[in-house]
């Protein structure tokens, strides 16, 4: 595993051809405008379409079937469904990379910082309609729900998610996804009692207000605020926890 603070050369070597054909399937998904369900032409098109082996294809399928990108239905009638791709891989992924790195549980900690309050001021000039109601419906919930740990803990994550969406970058959208586990702490054992989550919801609320209003500036601060309160909070009571390594997550 690495110490950290190296660069790292990419090592130039051909893409296996498998992984060729992959690409060039998900090329095909997207020119033909496949959707989730639609199944792809049977085994026996692709092998000349592609002009590969059954070996090689089928890697091709289990290698898309693991991204997300299809699910491979056994028996009659069957063969590879095209799936939407979402978080998961991404999160495993990152928590893989971050393991062999020994990057303690703070590194997810300075990212929000650094990130979140742009991603706020982001928001409110793209967020819609649909968005503002998403947001209001979480904070009703996440009111509602106080009194229940985990419930109210995936509430707050999916607030953040939300407004990473509204951001109108997919990347931020996926990368919260991915980090919605990780973010959260639950995997660290850190926990949130009442108070704690009461001044979540009142943040949360002023946050959702600046947005509504489209106060980009308002929106920063107040997110910027949040983040730094949320780390000292962690750095109080868990800082054992910033400082432990971040472990593969197979769940995403």
């Amino acid at each position: 595993m690495s110490s950290g603070g190296g660069t790292r050369p990419r090592v130039g070597r051909p893409k296996k051809t498998a992984l060729l054909v992959a690409q060039q399937i998900v090329e095909d998904i997207s020119r033909r405008g496949n959707t989730v369900g639609d199944r792809l032409p049977p085994e026996h098109l692709m092998l000349e379409q592609y002009g590969v082996g059954r070996g090689t294809l089928r890697e091709s399928l289990r290698y898309l079937e693991l991204q997300g990108v299809i699910m491979l239905k056994p028996g009659p009638g069957g063969g590879p469904i095209v799936q939407q791709p979402d978080g998961g891989t991404l999160a495993a992924t990152l928590s893989l990379l971050l393991q062999f790195e020994n990057a303690p549980f703070s590194t997810i900690v300075e990212a929000r910082t650094a990130l979140e309050p742009s991603i706020s001021r982001l928001a409110t000039s793209r967020i819609d309609d649909a968005g503002l109601a998403g947001l209001a419906e979480n904070l009703r919930q996440a009111r509602e729900q106080l009194g229940d740990q985990a419930a109210f803990s995936a509430h707050s994550e999916r607030f953040h998610e939300l407004i990473a969406w509204s951001s109108g970058n997919a990347l931020f959208g996926y990368l919260f996804d991915a980090l919605s586990g990780l973010i959260a702490g639950a995997s660290m054992g850190i926990t949130y009692p009442r108070r704690q989550r009461e001044l979540t919801c009142d943040i949360h609320e002023e946050i959702y207000a600046a947005i509504a209003d489209r106060d980009g500036d308002t929106a920063s601060r107040l997110m910027s605020v949040h983040i730094h309160e949320h780390t000292t909070y962690l750095e109080k009571r868990f800082h054992s926890a910033l400082a432990r390594p971040i472990r593969w997550d197979l769940d995403g």
